[in-house]
């Protein structure tokens, strides 16, 4: 859990990573294909890659886990579960061989009617409700609901119809949702009309299920497929909102009008890919920019190399595909260039600038990579994307682009009416109590962040080390064991200790314990003691304004301290 945090909480500072450290409420998943011919042998290839693709990003995401469980069906001749439930994490080459056992399915043999593909496909969902069942009361995962996707290229009403009616006695209390995705082709976007057997009432659907059965339509794409795919990885939750909005109330009411939102991601952060050096995850600083080397530390290195492959509108871009830290880019002032060259390439830079301003356009990026910079030594290079965008100032703005891996899907309905007026008048009073800038400027903001760090180090500040003392250490005053200093120091002594240390003040540092000294030394101070002696080294020196003396070195002895004193006097 540490480590998840930890991912999440560093990939926030340079890229859209989502805000929370978990995903609490995913569901698993189960994929149910129907590889039914005649449709089996178009959609076979869409599909199989479409889920290469999106298994080879899941299995390979770090982080909180998005989905738990997924388990794979596949029904041709006979409903089969290829892989029951398992992690997706880790795990990818275990689901790559449940998606080359797909390619191998024959998309030619004889044709199954309706009844009899819609029995299998009853008998799918059912089989995997079962296998959910008996998962949970053997796992303490704490995962409470599935949910069920049916992939189909037949006619998606007609299959939404059977399951409603072929299920209306199952126990569906785990199943959250059932939808049927179907893969249509040019001619399939109309929609099929259903028999005159298959028609229902809208009382009769609340009856079989309790829930409707969701039909999706999507082109028959490798990225269409994928899209549908890649809404596992966003949060699935919904039983509280995720943001509240508060604007300033109405001048007769000081209460602020609060606005309910839901977030929802748009881009997979490329900072939670493993080995995934050229994807722009690093924009911190111009270093994590630089193209990594495995040279010496004093070889310099090479300049990174971005190639212009396009130019944008503007008004064409839309901000949130962007991520990161932007970087600014100014004509370089490297002493290594000569003064022509360094005019030249001024004069060329403004000139950039001014035509990118003046026709409102930005520029798309690709970078070069070296012959180095391969993703795992696999070979193949994976590339990264940068926007352009000029400033009124000499320079340029550089913006990490994300790309069509990481793109999640995001539906955003345009609304046909104008708002009430009721609503209207609400929200355009609270926008009109607010304080207008014509020019925004970060300076005008502050985050409180200094003294934030300030009260964080306060209560872990250590001591300085010199005013550490063991605990076998004696405050000067107190008179050693042993021989007396002579009577003529003792008022130096209490005149150094009220004053802070100086050039002409003592200075008493603690050594490591130093061996006994011969035993002629000892005889001549007495009997040892039962303690092993330590001496103490008192250095005395005297300076004058002619000349500086310094005495010898007098040892004396400390009988009752276990620790060697090196004493330092200087006068």
């Amino acid at each position: 859990m540490d480590r998840r945090r930890r991912l999440t909480g560093s990939s926030v500072s340079g890229s859209l990573v989502y805000w929370s450290s978990q995903f609490l409420r995913q569901p698993a998943r189960v994929l149910i294909i129907e590889a039914l011919p005649p449709w089996w042998s178009d959609t076979c290839a869409v599909l199989c890659d479409a889920l290469d693709n999106f298994l080879s990003l899941a299995c390979s995401l770090e982080g909180p886990c998005r989905i738990p469980l997924l388990s794979l069906y596949a029904i041709s001749r006979q409903q089969e579960c290829l892989l029951p439930f398992a992690q997706v994490g880790g795990n990818l080459a275990r689901w790559r061989s449940c998606v080359e056992e797909l390619r191998s399915i024959p998309g030619d043999g004889c044709t199954r009617g309706p009844a009899k593909g819609g029995e299998l496909l009853r008998q799918a969902v059912l089989d995997s409700l079962q296998q959910f069942r008996q998962f949970i009361r053997l796992s303490s995962a704490g995962i409470t609901s599935v949910e069920v996707t049916v992939v189909t290229s037949r006619p998606g009403p007609s299959a939404v119809h059977h399951l409603e009616r072929s299920l209306r006695d199952a126990d569906l209390v785990s199943l959250k949702r059932l939808l049927v995705v179907q893969i249509c082709s040019g001619a399939d976007w109309v929609q099929d009309t259903p028999s005159p057997g298959d028609t229902r009432t809208e009382h009769e659907g609340e009856v079989v299920m309790g829930m409707e059965v969701d039909l999706q339509q999507v082109d028959g794409t490798v990225f269409a497929v994928e899209t549908v795919l890649k809404t596992w990885l966003q949060e699935q939750g919904g039983d509280k909102e995720h943001l509240h909005l508060l604007l300033p109330g109405p001048q007769d009411n000081p209460n602020p009008v609060c606005l309910k939102c839901d977030m929802q991601e748009r881009l997979i952060s490329p900072a939670l890919i493993p080995l995934t050096p050229n994807l722009g995850v690093k924009t911190e600083s111009v270093r994590d920019f630089m193209p990594s080397s495995k040279g010496s530390a004093n070889q310099s290195q090479a300049p990174q190399r971005l190639r212009v492959i396009k130019s944008l509108r503007a008004e064409g871009l839309c901000e949130s595909v962007l991520y990161g830290l932007p970087l600014v880019l100014r004509p370089s002032t490297c002493w290594q260039l000569d003064w022509d060259e360094m005019e030249s390439n001024h004069n060329l830079f403004q000139a950039l600038c001014h035509t990118l301003r003046s026709r409102d356009l930005f520029l798309l990026l690709q970078v070069e990579p070296t012959q180095r910079s391969t993703a795992g030594g696999s070979g193949q290079r994976v590339y990264s994307h940068y926007v352009l965008q000029a400033s009124p100032s000499l320079s340029l703005l550089l913006k990490p682009v994300v790309s069509r891996e990481l793109f999640l899907p995001c539906s955003l309905p345009v609304p046909n009416e104008d708002p009430p007026p009721q609503a209207m008048q609400i929200i355009q009073g609270c926008v009109g109590q607010l304080e207008e800038e014509c020019v925004f400027t970060p300076l005008s903001l502050s985050s409180n962040l200094y003294q934030h760090l300030k009260n964080q180090t306060l209560p872990s500040r250590p001591q300085h080390p010199s005013r550490l003392q063991p605990a076998s250490y004696k405050h000067p005053s107190q008179p050693l064991e042993g021989p007396k200093p002579p009577a003529s120091k003792q008022p130096r002594q209490q005149q150094h200790q009220g004053r802070p240390l100086g050039l002409n003040s003592r200075i008493r540092a603690t050594v490591a314990p130093m061996p006994s000294s011969s035993s002629s030394c000892s005889s001549s101070l007495g009997p040892p003691s039962s303690k092993a002696s330590r001496p103490v080294l008192t250095l005395l020196s005297s300076s004058s304004t002619g000349s500086r003396q310094a005495r010898a070195p007098t040892w004396h002895h400390n009988t009752n301290d276990d620790d060697s004193m090196l004493t330092l006097l200087e006068n």
